[in-house]
């Protein structure tokens, strides 16, 4: 009997523990320099789902390569908000949106949807927040260190059309991000910039002309898009090394984890 009241307790112990993993918190490790100062390789970021509300799968499909994410959230206790920490599935494989379980990032939001975030001689400017983003002193670091030292993969930014974009990333022209049932009006250039996001919510292939100044979904001219969904502007604290929003793009709301709300840095216990 005995040896029963301990099975029950360690299958109770562990419905618990997938009950905080799942709705509460959870915790992952830190593997790269995309994050410092702030965060150090090796270093766990435990992840508040309370606050922006935990994500609920109403589909069990994992498969490695890639599927449609099909969720729904709980009420959390607020928006995610500029300069919150966050932990994200990242959303961009093969060309197009897509879910894959344990390819995670951890990044700094510097726009969440409605803002229009652009980049001034290495800063972070946004028309809705007139705070720092991010830290301050790598930006500057970053705004000090001469084009000429900087590779090609570092300062160019995307969508990578340079006779179309002429932004850096160290001058980056103003994007706006998109917020759910906002009606754009789509040229080239939006088309361009948001292709994965207007692939992804049309379910259809997008092409432009330039010199025509047309964009097509599936061959019929697009003129106006609803956005479906909202969309959040990635970034590493490391700006002069970070694989962030500025090199693929924008982040869907429903990708998002949660918010870092304690750290354990690794050195120092």
């Amino acid at each position: 009997m005995r040896s029963v009241s301990v099975v029950k307790y360690l299958l109770l112990l562990y419905i618990w523990w997938l009950v905080v993993r799942c709705f509460i918190t959870d915790y992952y490790s830190i593997p790269t320099s995309s994050m410092m100062p702030t965060l150090h390789p090796g270093d766990k970021v435990f992840v508040n789902k309370l606050i922006a509300g935990a994500r609920i799968y109403t589909k069990f499909n994992f498969n490695i390569d890639g599927v449609e994410l099909e969720s729904w959230r709980l009420k959390g206790l607020r928006k995610v908000k500029h300069n919150d920490i966050v932990v994200f599935n990242f959303p961009h494989h093969v060309g197009k949106i897509n879910f894959v379980i344990n390819n995670v990032f951890c990044k700094r939001v510097v726009a969440i949807p409605g803002d229009s975030i652009y980049v001034e001689n290495g800063f972070y400017k946004n028309n809705n927040y007139e705070g720092i983003l991010g830290i301050e002193e790598e930006q500057h670091k970053f705004s000090e260190i001469p084009d000429s030292l900087l590779s090609y993969e570092i300062l160019n930014t995307y969508p990578f059309d340079k006779e179309h974009f002429l932004s850096t990333t160290k001058n980056m022209s103003p994007i706006y991000i998109p917020r759910k049932g906002d009606i754009i009006r789509i040229t080239p250039y939006e088309a361009a910039y948001y292709k994965i996001q207007l692939e992804w919510e049309t379910k259809k292939k997008m092409t432009w002309d330039w010199e025509k100044n047309t964009v097509y979904a599936d061959g019929k001219q697009l003129f106006w898009h609803r956005f479906k969904h909202d969309y959040y502007f990635m970034a590493g604290d490391n700006v002069s090394d970070s694989n962030d929003s500025r090199y693929w793009g924008l982040v869907p709301e429903e990708y998002i984890v949660g918010i870092v709300g304690y750290v354990y840095h690794k050195n120092k216990g």
